[in-house]
């Protein structure tokens, strides 16, 4: 549900959704920025269960999640379902964005989130952003971001961050982009 916490990094949602499913107050409100766009909301978890169902229709899985154990479920279906995984995370004053799993034209497929984390972090040992805070901005920032890379995927256009992670610091506006090794 929308909370009034939300607000100031959820920039969808406005006060009038406080209290409303999350999926239904995000589908209204992309539908009136533009009514010729199609949404399919899911208003429901992603699980073991029923993520490869979900992601079968689309070539690519833009992954906000905002929790691991969602992220390598996440990450785990695009592997099997050989799809693109465009994955970004933020905590406090920090954002990552890269493409995993990117189908190279040989065949071979680029690195995967495990690639780079095996295993989730111990419950409770990473702060999630309620808990530990995050930049008001940060998540437009690192979704805009996100989506510039989506675009250039779907368009063939630019160079994909494809084998590699985006680290952005808005403390210092630093910048880092990481080549990728594939461990599986």
């Amino acid at each position: 549900l929308v909370e009034a916490s939300n607000l100031q990094r959820q920039v969808l949602y406005t006060t009038e959704d406080i209290g409303k499913a999350k999926v239904d107050a995000a589908k209204k409100r992309l539908e009136a920025l533009n009514p010729h766009i199609s949404v399919t909301a899911y208003p429901f978890a992603l699980t073991r269960e029923n993520a490869m169902e979900i992601i079968h229709p689309y070539q690519i899985v833009v992954d906000g999640t905002d929790n691991f154990a969602t992220r390598y479920l996440v990450n785990d279906a695009c592997v099997l379902g050989e799809k693109i995984n465009v994955y970004a995370s933020i905590s406090r004053f920090e954002g990552q964005v890269a493409v995993f799993n990117f189908p190279y034209k040989d065949g071979t497929r680029g690195p995967n989130y495990r690639d780079i984390f095996p295993t989730p972090p111990q419950a409770g040992a990473v702060l999630n952003c309620a808990e530990d805070g995050v930049l008001g901005i940060l998540p437009g920032i690192i979704g805009s971001m996100q989506a510039s890379e989506t675009i250039k995927l779907i368009t063939g256009f630019g160079e994909s961050l494809a084998g590699k992670i985006a680290l952005f610091g808005a403390a210092t506006f630093a910048l880092h982009v990481i080549k990728l090794q594939k461990t599986t």
